[in-house]
């Protein structure tokens, strides 16, 4: 009689485990891979909705300058005789994947800048633009808002603006 019938069967059902540990391993570095990419992607977005709101805040006309009172004045700005564009669209969350987004609100000013709603903790902790050090310390992705000040212009922009020009 042959004594190593079972043999096969144990080293197959080994062969299955390790194969699911080794996929279960494998799943977890695209999960944080694919957050690491829509960290990427909502610090990009969060800028262009700054930007756009500081264009808008900017290009005031008159002298009182105006924060937008919805993200839909971005799209269409028509403070303006023609239509004036300060973002091409409302960009959808990359963390919620919604086009909703949290508005940082003034009182009688209007929005100044938006976050996403997403209540999951960052990966990032570091390495952040100057503008945005305090997301290092952030609890969530809440933390990271995208507010446009005027102060929040760059010292590379003062510097150029205040030097006389030769």
């Amino acid at each position: 009689m042959y004594r190593g019938k079972g043999f096969t069967y144990i080293w197959m059902l080994f062969a299955v485990a390790l194969a699911g540990i080794m996929l279960a391993g494998a799943g977890q570095v695209w999960r944080t891979e694919s957050l690491r990419e829509k960290e990427k992607e909502l610090m990009f977005v969060g800028e262009q909705f700054r930007q756009a709101i500081g264009s808008y805040y900017e290009s005031s006309p008159g002298m009182f300058k105006r924060y937008p009172d919805s993200l839909e004045k971005l799209l269409s700005d028509d403070r303006f005789p023609t239509v004036k564009r300060h973002l091409r669209k409302i960009f959808f969350d990359p963390v919620t994947g919604t086009a909703e987004w949290g508005l940082v609100r003034q009182p009688g000013i209007g929005i100044t800048g938006v976050y996403s709603l997403s209540t999951q903790k960052p990966i990032k902790r570091a390495n952040f633009p100057e503008r945005y050090s305090s997301f290092a310390k952030a609890a969530s992705y809440k933390d990271w808002k995208f507010v446009y000040s005027p102060a929040s212009l760059s010292s590379a922009t003062l510097q150029s603006q205040s030097q006389p020009q030769s």
